[in-house]
Formats: C-alpha cells, sequence, structure tokens
C-alpha cells in the first residue's frame, strides 16, 4: 500500500506523518509539500517528497499517481471559498490519478447554522467527496488541546479565561491524539470504511468555569472565567487576520456547537483520548524544562 500525506511540514500533518511511520514502511510513505527544497530532511529519512499544490491540478495529478491512500489535510487559509476551491482541485486531481481512498481532515464546527467562518467548507467536505468516484473517510476533530499550554500565562496574567461562550461547553483533543488516529485509519482497512465519518473528542467536554478549575490546578495560579465579547476577542488576536475567524469560532461555541463528545477515538484506538489535565501536566512539564515557563 503507497500512502501521501500531504501538509506533512504543518502542525498536524507533521503529526501524521510521525505516527505513520511507526506502522508503515518509509518506503511505503510519499509526502507531499509546497516546497520540496525545505524538505531536505524527510528525503534523508527515505521519503518520497512530491511537491504538492493545491492550486495546480497537473501538478497533483502526478504526485498522486500510484498511490493509494491520500491522507489530505487543508490549507490554512482563512475562508471558506477558496478552501472550498481547493477542495475542488485535490477531488478531481485524486480521480484522475485513480487514488483508492482519500483520508480528509474535518472538523466540529460544520453545522448548517453554524456561524463559524470555515463551516461552510467542512459541511462542504463530506457532501462533495459522497458525490465524487472516491472512496472516503473523513476525520473531524475537535478543538486543538495544544494551544491551552503556550496560551497559559497569558490566562494567569488576565486571572481569568475570556472564551466568549457564556455557559455552553467546549470539546477538546491534542494533535498527538489526533496524529495517532489519523495514521491507525489510514494503515487499517477495517477502519478505513468508505463514507465513514469519526469525531475525535476526549472522554468529556468544558465549560469554562470547568475548564479554568482545570488550568487552576494544573498552573498553581487562580484562574477564573470573565468571557470578552466577541468583538473584543476578535480585536484582541487579530494577529495575520484571523481575528475574525477565531470569534468567529467562539460564537459557535456559545451557541452550543463545539460541545459534541463520542467515543471515536475509543474506537479507532482501543483507548481512550488523553484527558485534557493529564495532556497539559504533562506539556507543561515540557514547556517548563525546554523555555523555563514561569508558571509553577
Amino acid at each position: 500500500m503507497k500512502y501521501i500525506i500531504t501538509g506533512a511540514t504543518g502542525h498536524l500533518g507533521s503529526q501524521i506523518l510521525k505516527e505513520t511511520m511507526q506502522l508503515v514502511p518509509n518506503s511505503d510513505i510519499s509526502v507531499g509539500v509546497h516546497t520540496v527544497r525545505k524538505a531536505k530532511k524527510l528525503a534523508d529519512v527515505g521519503l518520497e517528497v512530491l511537491p504538492i499544490d493545491y492550486q495546480n491540478e497537473d501538478m497533483m495529478v502526478e504526485s498522486l499517481t500510484d498511490k493509494d491512500i491520500l491522507v489530505y489535510v487543508p490549507s490554512k487559509s482563512h475562508d471558506s471559498f477558496s478552501r472550498v476551491a481547493e477542495l475542488e482541485n485535490v477531488i478531481t486531481a485524486a480521480e484522475k490519478a485513480k487514488v483508492r481512498h482519500i483520508l480528509a481532515m474535518g472538523f466540529i464546527a460544520d453545522q448548517e447554522n453554524n456561524p463559524f467562518d470555515l463551516s461552510a467548507f467542512y459541511g462542504y467536505l463530506p457532501r462533495r467527496l459522497a458525490a465524487s468516484n472516491l472512496k472516503y473517510t473523513i476525520i473531524k476533530n475537535s478543538l486543538y488541546a495544544d494551544p491551552l499550554v503556550p496560551y497559559l500565562p497569558e490566562l494567569i496574567e488576565r486571572q481569568n479565561v475570556i472564551y466568549p461562550v457564556g455557559k455552553e461547553a467546549l470539546s477538546f483533543i491534542s494533535l498527538e491524539d489526533s496524529a495517532k488516529a489519523f495514521a491507525e485509519v489510514a494503515t487499517t482497512n477495517e477502519l478505513r470504511q468508505d463514507g465513514k465519518i469519526y469525531t475525535l473528542t476526549q472522554d468529556r467536554n468544558y465549560t469554562m468555569p470547568e475548564l479554568a478549575a482545570v488550568l487552576t490546578e494544573v498552573s498553581g495560579h487562580k484562574i477564573g472565567y470573565q468571557p470578552v465579547t466577541l468583538q473584543e476577542f476578535s480585536d484582541l488576536y487579530d494577529q495575520g487576520g484571523e481575528g475574525h475567524m477565531l470569534s468567529s469560532m467562539y460564537d459557535a461555541g456559545g451557541e452550543g456547537l463545539l460541545n459534541i463528545v463520542t467515543d471515536d477515538y475509543q474506537e479507532i484506538m482501543g483507548r481512550p483520548a488523553t484527558a485534557l489535565k493529564e495532556f497539559l501536566t504533562l506539556k507543561l512539564k515540557i514547556a517548563q524544562a525546554k523555555f523555563r515557563l514561569f508558571v509553577k
């Protein structure tokens, strides 16, 4: 079986690659990257490095030819229109290259009434794949827990979690757990079912006071909950033009659309996803050792 993983130098793609390398020989894995010369380290360990430009269909067809499993991690564009156009190119190229199965990354914020800026793309993804000639499986992530670690010093300074979601709860998964599940599904015939959609979450969700309590316990600093408005959140975190996208995601959270909990991770891996407190405690220790983070 020949695998190709896109976005292999990004946050999730690189983790999926790492986990897949534990399950199949490197000689069976190709990586799709935007700039081949920047992926020399991947080639040095025996991986085939191929150019992937989501806007260049001919290039993608060539790179996808003779590949059985395409692990598709979308680009980080901030609007649904760009990602939908990208997806159309990926599907067309995969069909022309006769890829046997596509494993695509989704997100829980895909409901028809979801105000998240990218919900249109994530809602379109399963419908478009269903209309294609491809066999497909989708793995939907919940919110990544990882950003909470570098965010913690700011929360300690503020003495509050400020996510504008009111009384609603949020569900989380770690990048590492997500990547493990992707690799397991990609390499296991029984899990890689045509049309199957998995949603990855930990075994519970968290209201913001509950999240604040976990952050208080792992940091040793009292953290409460004092939400800002959606506009204030957008203005605070508009680096790189991401402010509205981020605030729209928490707008969805405030409507109770990001609180889904499933046992899909357990179904895939045979064990629960890492609990939030356990994950944060471990990552915080690593961050303290590496960066001398002031959190006690």
